[in-house]
Protein backbone atom coordinates (compact mmCIF):
# COMPACT_ATOMS: atom_id res chain seq x y z
CA UNK A 1 0.00 0.00 0.00
CA UNK A 2 1.58 3.74 -1.07
CA UNK A 3 2.05 5.77 2.12
CA UNK A 4 -0.08 8.40 0.36
CA UNK A 5 -2.89 5.80 -0.32
CA UNK A 6 -6.07 7.54 1.39
CA UNK A 7 -4.83 11.19 2.18
CA UNK A 8 -5.33 14.34 1.04
CA UNK A 9 -3.00 16.44 -0.14
CA UNK A 10 -4.01 20.11 -1.67
CA UNK A 11 -1.41 21.20 -4.55
CA UNK A 12 -1.17 25.15 -5.08
CA UNK A 13 0.01 26.50 -8.67
CA UNK A 14 -1.70 23.18 -10.15
CA UNK A 15 -2.42 23.73 -13.56
CA UNK A 16 0.86 24.22 -15.01
CA UNK A 17 2.98 21.20 -16.74
CA UNK A 18 4.66 20.45 -12.94
CA UNK A 19 0.95 20.72 -11.58
CA UNK A 20 -0.37 18.56 -13.90
CA UNK A 21 2.00 15.76 -13.57
CA UNK A 22 2.07 16.19 -9.84
CA UNK A 23 -1.77 15.40 -9.65
CA UNK A 24 -1.92 12.42 -11.89
CA UNK A 25 0.82 11.08 -9.71
CA UNK A 26 -0.31 11.62 -6.81
CA UNK A 27 -3.78 10.50 -8.02
CA UNK A 28 -1.76 7.07 -9.20
CA UNK A 29 -1.25 6.60 -5.92
CA UNK A 30 -4.12 6.77 -4.16
CA UNK A 31 -4.67 10.44 -2.65
CA UNK A 32 -7.10 12.47 -2.82
CA UNK A 33 -6.29 15.63 -4.83
CA UNK A 34 -7.40 19.20 -4.23
CA UNK A 35 -5.59 21.56 -6.75
CA UNK A 36 -6.25 24.98 -7.16
CA UNK A 37 -4.71 27.56 -9.22
CA UNK A 38 -5.52 31.46 -10.35
CA UNK A 39 -6.40 30.25 -13.60
CA UNK A 40 -9.53 28.80 -13.96
CA UNK A 41 -9.83 27.09 -17.07
CA UNK A 42 -6.07 25.61 -17.33
CA UNK A 43 -7.27 24.00 -13.84
CA UNK A 44 -10.25 22.45 -14.98
CA UNK A 45 -8.42 20.78 -18.15
CA UNK A 46 -5.39 19.88 -15.49
CA UNK A 47 -8.33 18.27 -12.68
CA UNK A 48 -10.20 16.28 -15.83
CA UNK A 49 -7.00 14.97 -17.20
CA UNK A 50 -5.86 13.76 -14.00
CA UNK A 51 -9.36 12.24 -12.98
CA UNK A 52 -9.42 10.55 -16.81
CA UNK A 53 -6.05 9.39 -16.07
CA UNK A 54 -7.22 7.60 -12.76
CA UNK A 55 -10.89 6.35 -12.95
CA UNK A 56 -11.99 6.63 -9.58
CA UNK A 57 -9.72 8.86 -8.05
CA UNK A 58 -10.91 12.18 -6.01
CA UNK A 59 -9.65 14.97 -7.87
CA UNK A 60 -10.97 18.65 -7.14
CA UNK A 61 -10.36 22.08 -8.34
CA UNK A 62 -10.62 25.33 -6.69
CA UNK A 63 -9.89 28.72 -8.03
CA UNK A 64 -7.94 29.89 -4.70
CA UNK A 65 -6.53 33.77 -4.68
CA UNK A 66 -3.38 32.92 -2.24
CA UNK A 67 -2.50 36.34 -2.26
CA UNK A 68 -5.02 37.18 0.73
CA UNK A 69 -5.04 35.02 3.84
CA UNK A 70 -8.25 34.81 4.39
CA UNK A 71 -9.24 33.27 1.16
CA UNK A 72 -5.99 30.71 1.87
CA UNK A 73 -7.53 29.96 5.61
CA UNK A 74 -10.76 29.20 3.90
CA UNK A 75 -9.52 26.99 1.62
CA UNK A 76 -7.64 24.94 4.30
CA UNK A 77 -10.59 24.80 6.53
CA UNK A 78 -13.02 23.45 3.51
CA UNK A 79 -11.05 21.11 2.46
CA UNK A 80 -10.07 19.61 5.99
CA UNK A 81 -14.29 19.68 6.86
CA UNK A 82 -15.27 18.07 3.80
CA UNK A 83 -12.52 15.00 3.74
CA UNK A 84 -11.87 14.85 7.51
CA UNK A 85 -8.41 15.36 7.31
CA UNK A 86 -5.07 17.26 5.21
CA UNK A 87 -2.48 15.34 5.13
CA UNK A 88 -0.04 17.68 2.39
CA UNK A 89 0.24 21.00 0.99
CA UNK A 90 2.58 21.14 -2.32
CA UNK A 91 3.69 24.13 -3.13
CA UNK A 92 3.92 24.71 -7.25
CA UNK A 93 3.22 28.35 -7.97
CA UNK A 94 5.93 30.03 -9.67
CA UNK A 95 6.87 32.85 -11.66
CA UNK A 96 10.63 34.29 -12.98
CA UNK A 97 11.75 37.38 -13.74
CA UNK A 98 15.39 38.30 -14.80
CA UNK A 99 17.62 41.27 -16.16
CA UNK A 100 20.80 41.17 -18.29
CA UNK A 101 22.83 42.30 -15.88
CA UNK A 102 22.90 43.15 -11.53
CA UNK A 103 22.43 47.05 -12.79
CA UNK A 104 19.98 46.80 -14.92
CA UNK A 105 17.90 44.94 -12.36
CA UNK A 106 13.75 46.10 -12.84
CA UNK A 107 12.68 46.46 -9.13
CA UNK A 108 9.31 46.16 -10.44
CA UNK A 109 10.37 42.25 -10.94
CA UNK A 110 10.76 41.79 -7.34
CA UNK A 111 7.56 43.37 -6.52
CA UNK A 112 6.04 40.54 -8.89
CA UNK A 113 8.17 37.96 -7.81
CA UNK A 114 7.89 38.95 -3.55
CA UNK A 115 4.04 37.81 -3.94
CA UNK A 116 4.01 34.74 -6.53
CA UNK A 117 7.32 33.47 -4.64
CA UNK A 118 7.10 34.76 -0.68
CA UNK A 119 3.36 36.01 -0.47
CA UNK A 120 2.08 32.54 -1.87
CA UNK A 121 4.26 30.66 0.69
CA UNK A 122 3.15 32.61 3.53
CA UNK A 123 0.06 32.23 3.27
CA UNK A 124 -0.26 28.79 2.21
CA UNK A 125 2.00 27.60 5.02
CA UNK A 126 0.11 30.02 7.69
CA UNK A 127 -3.23 28.69 6.50
CA UNK A 128 -2.37 24.81 6.42
CA UNK A 129 0.35 24.44 9.11
CA UNK A 130 -2.36 23.31 11.81
CA UNK A 131 -4.25 20.38 9.77
CA UNK A 132 -0.86 19.29 8.59
CA UNK A 133 -0.11 18.85 12.48
CA UNK A 134 -3.07 17.10 13.13
CA UNK A 135 -2.06 14.79 10.35
CA UNK A 136 -0.07 11.41 11.44
CA UNK A 137 1.46 12.11 7.98
CA UNK A 138 1.11 15.66 7.18
CA UNK A 139 3.85 17.53 4.51
CA UNK A 140 4.65 20.63 3.30
CA UNK A 141 6.30 20.95 0.07
CA UNK A 142 7.67 23.77 -1.46
CA UNK A 143 9.51 23.46 -4.84
CA UNK A 144 12.43 25.48 -5.32
CA UNK A 145 15.18 26.29 -7.45
CA UNK A 146 19.10 25.69 -7.00
CA UNK A 147 19.77 29.51 -7.95
CA UNK A 148 18.58 30.58 -4.23
CA UNK A 149 22.20 29.05 -2.92
CA UNK A 150 24.34 30.57 -5.44
CA UNK A 151 22.35 34.01 -7.17
CA UNK A 152 23.99 34.93 -9.73
CA UNK A 153 23.58 38.64 -11.34
CA UNK A 154 21.18 38.94 -13.53
CA UNK A 155 18.70 36.52 -11.18
CA UNK A 156 19.18 38.67 -8.30
CA UNK A 157 15.12 39.19 -7.87
CA UNK A 158 14.16 35.41 -8.36
CA UNK A 159 17.11 34.04 -6.28
CA UNK A 160 16.11 36.30 -3.32
CA UNK A 161 12.34 36.09 -2.99
CA UNK A 162 13.09 31.75 -3.27
CA UNK A 163 15.86 31.84 -0.52
CA UNK A 164 13.10 34.10 1.47
CA UNK A 165 10.39 31.14 0.62
CA UNK A 166 13.07 28.46 1.56
CA UNK A 167 13.73 30.43 5.14
CA UNK A 168 10.34 30.88 5.49
CA UNK A 169 9.64 26.93 4.81
CA UNK A 170 12.09 25.75 7.55
CA UNK A 171 10.89 28.28 9.92
CA UNK A 172 7.67 25.80 9.56
CA UNK A 173 9.18 22.99 9.88
CA UNK A 174 11.10 24.10 12.86
CA UNK A 175 7.53 24.72 14.28
CA UNK A 176 6.62 21.22 12.92
CA UNK A 177 10.05 20.25 15.64
CA UNK A 178 8.91 22.06 18.34
CA UNK A 179 5.69 20.55 18.22
CA UNK A 180 6.67 17.11 18.10
CA UNK A 181 8.65 16.92 21.03
CA UNK A 182 10.94 14.71 22.23
CA UNK A 183 9.14 12.28 19.90
CA UNK A 184 10.04 14.09 16.88
CA UNK A 185 8.22 15.20 14.39
CA UNK A 186 4.65 14.00 13.38
CA UNK A 187 4.54 16.43 10.35
CA UNK A 188 7.68 18.02 7.88
CA UNK A 189 8.13 21.27 5.94
CA UNK A 190 11.13 19.92 3.35
CA UNK A 191 12.03 22.00 0.20
CA UNK A 192 12.72 20.18 -2.97
CA UNK A 193 15.13 21.80 -5.51
CA UNK A 194 15.93 21.44 -8.92
CA UNK A 195 18.12 23.92 -11.26
CA UNK A 196 15.22 24.01 -13.94
CA UNK A 197 11.99 22.27 -14.82
CA UNK A 198 11.68 20.99 -18.42
CA UNK A 199 8.56 18.90 -19.97
CA UNK A 200 7.57 17.34 -23.47
CA UNK A 201 5.93 20.69 -24.75
CA UNK A 202 9.32 22.06 -23.65
CA UNK A 203 11.41 19.39 -25.96
CA UNK A 204 8.79 19.16 -28.71
CA UNK A 205 9.63 23.82 -29.10
CA UNK A 206 13.63 22.44 -28.76
CA UNK A 207 14.50 19.58 -30.03
CA UNK A 208 18.12 20.08 -30.06
CA UNK A 209 18.22 21.73 -26.43
CA UNK A 210 20.17 19.46 -23.99
CA UNK A 211 18.31 21.22 -21.02
CA UNK A 212 21.57 19.84 -18.88
CA UNK A 213 20.80 19.63 -15.32
CA UNK A 214 16.84 19.94 -15.64
CA UNK A 215 14.20 17.86 -13.97
CA UNK A 216 11.67 16.45 -15.74
CA UNK A 217 8.37 17.15 -14.35
CA UNK A 218 7.30 13.90 -14.42
CA UNK A 219 10.61 13.01 -11.96
CA UNK A 220 9.45 16.33 -9.72
CA UNK A 221 5.97 14.57 -9.27
CA UNK A 222 7.59 11.17 -8.51
CA UNK A 223 9.97 13.16 -5.85
CA UNK A 224 7.06 14.81 -4.71
CA UNK A 225 5.29 11.20 -4.06
CA UNK A 226 8.20 10.00 -2.53
CA UNK A 227 8.06 12.67 0.31
CA UNK A 228 5.78 10.48 1.88
CA UNK A 229 7.50 7.12 1.76
CA UNK A 230 9.93 8.86 4.29
CA UNK A 231 9.22 9.81 7.87
CA UNK A 232 8.61 13.03 9.02
CA UNK A 233 11.88 13.35 11.07
CA UNK A 234 14.20 12.18 8.13
CA UNK A 235 13.26 15.18 5.22
CA UNK A 236 11.60 17.61 8.15
CA UNK A 237 13.53 20.96 7.58
CA UNK A 238 15.73 19.99 4.76
CA UNK A 239 16.47 20.52 1.36
CA UNK A 240 15.87 17.61 -0.73
CA UNK A 241 18.73 17.87 -3.95
CA UNK A 242 16.93 16.92 -7.27
CA UNK A 243 20.05 18.30 -9.13
CA UNK A 244 23.75 18.62 -7.88
CA UNK A 245 24.35 21.47 -5.44
CA UNK A 246 25.92 24.72 -6.66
Amino acid sequence: MSALDGAVVAVAGAAGPAGRATLLRLAEAGATVVASDADAARLAEAVDAARYAHGGATVTGDTVDLLDLDAARAWADRTEKEFGRIDGLVHLVGGWRGSASFAKTDLGDWDVLENLLIRTVQHTSLAFQDGLQRSDRGRYLLISAAGASKPTAGNAAYAAAKAAAEAWTLALGDAFRKAGGEEGPRAAAAILVVKALVHDAMRAERPSAKFAGFTDVKELAEAIAGVWERPAKEVNGNRLWLTEKP
